[in-house]
């Protein structure tokens, strides 16, 4: 492979896919996030001197984790407490180590999936905030480099690349170890996990500010990360849950979106283009979550819900009983004002505007979603059905100012102007809310 450009691209593609892989052997030798994680970065810089020259090996993962390896070695010989660094690693491991280039990769890599998933877990510990928790995870388990992660959010490389180190120090002093948790440790921490990838697809579902409603790249890592942790834990309900919401979601990106850049919501979206091999493969998923029998936890019950609605080739055909019903369940596990939104848009399909509106001003009484744009958008929607049209107005026209997302704006004020005003209107939603209001993923 002569191209260095093309070269690069490869390296950065096995990179990508690769980077959890190599971070995690390290992390579980050199006992360091931070660490490990640089010391994976230089066997990628080394990959991208190297393959260019001498071709693109056999195996680039197994190429790009020996040399990882190799170099915490040679820092673990180089440290001034070699006898105590050699303790915890054992002799044994370090000549195992030293002689990996030579050895067979999978027979020297059969754990690899414990140590990916170890490290996963440490990258979403609780003790992070969630914004280092989800630079963290694109950084390391995603492979995104600080441009792309700052891009990604809207901010600057500075800002993302002192997140991450903040983090990597907090974790170190906090003594995290990479290692899945188990007994009562187990369920808060996957809880975490899973909040962290869903955040990352929310966020790309329905961007948060800037033009773009839309994100692919955010909801296409944060599935493949879904995706990933399905096949290390494949036991949990959650995890599958998690995934085949996301991917149902995700099959609809193609009708949300009208040429104009302007956003096609739910019920007004041509069905024959969304992602039906997507959506089959998002039940299947929804399946081997319930499979497992006991009671049904947040992610599975809001998959459920997105399942209604994916199982209806018309918007006549949603069973809105049983998207009420489940929002009652997901409500007694999870209480939330965001909740109680949703179900009162399922409310106003299911019975009528009428006590949907009940229930919506008791959340305004309540002051609860006071800065949440949703809860007047909605409002809105059902003052215009019950042609309440003045009322509606000012609603919109309050949603809209609340929202830093052009495209969303754009819409709200459009509802404003009465666009629509003799059809069913649909409020604009955001990631929060369930796709009841639009097609965003269900409340949280």
């Amino acid at each position: 492979m002569s191209d260095p450009i093309q070269v690069q691209r490869t390296v950065e593609a096995v990179w990508r896919v690769e980077a959890a892989k190599v971070a995690a052997v390290v992390a579980r030798l050199v006992g360091d996030i931070g660490l490990a994680e640089d010391l994976a970065q230089d066997a990628f810089v080394q990959a991208l001197e190297q393959w260019p020259r001498d071709g693109l090996p056999d195996n680039p993962g197994a190429w790009l984790t020996a040399t990882a390896r190799r170099r915490a070695i040679d820092r673990i010989r180089r440290d001034v407490n070699l006898r105590d660094k050699l303790q915890q690693v054992g002799h044994a491991e370090e000549l195992r180590v030293a002689d990996l280039a030579e050895a067979d990769f999978d027979q020297a890599l059969e754990d690899i999936d414990d140590d990916v998933l170890g490290l996963i877990f440490a990258a979403c510990h609780p003790v992070l905030t969630a914004q280092a928790r989800i630079s963290l995870t694109l950084r390391m388990i995603g492979g995104l480099t600080t441009r792309e992660i700052a891009r990604a959010f809207l901010t600057t490389e500075s800002t993302i690349g002192q997140r991450i180190s903040r983090a990597k120090k907090a974790l170190r002093a906090d003594g995290v170890s990479i290692e899945v948790p188990s007994g009562a440790e187990l369920a808060p921490r996957l809880a975490s996990v899973l909040e962290v990838i869903y955040l990352i697809f929310n966020e790309g579902y329905a961007a948060t500010s800037g033009r773009d409603w839309v994100r692919g790249d955010l909801m296409e890592e944060a599935i493949r990360l879904g995706r990933v942790l399905s096949a290390l834990a494949p036991h949990e309900p959650e995890v599958h849950g998690l995934v085949a919401l996301m991917e149902i979601q995700a099959s609809r990106t193609r009708a949300r979106i009208a040429p104009d850049g302007a956003p096609v919501l739910l019920l007004d979206q041509d069905r024959t283009t969304w992602d039906w091999a997507l959506i089959r493969h998002a039940l299947t998923e929804l399946d081997r979550a319930t499979r497992h029998g006991g009671p049904r936890g947040p992610y599975v019950l809001q998959a459920a819900i997105a399942a209604c609605h994916a199982r209806a080739r018309t918007p006549e055909q949603t069973d809105w009983a049983r998207i009420v019903a489940l929002y009652e369940e997901l409500r007694a596990l999870r209480p939330s004002p965001v909740i109680d939104l949703n179900l009162a848009v399922a409310l106003s399909y299911a019975a009528g505007p009428a006590p949907a509106l009940a229930v919506v001003d008791q959340l305004v009484e309540s002051t609860a979603l006071a800065d949440y744009h949703l809860l007047p958008s909605v409002r809105a929607d059902l003052l215009r059905k019950l042609g309440r049209e003045e009322e509606a107005r000012e609603e919109f026209r309050r949603a809209a100012a609340m929202t830093d997302n052009d495209a969303e704006r754009n819409l709200l004020l459009r509802r404003a102007a009465g666009d629509g005003a003799g059809a069913e209107a649909r409020s604009a939603p955001k990631p929060e809310v369930s796709e009841l209001l639009s097609d965003h993923p269900a409340g949280q």
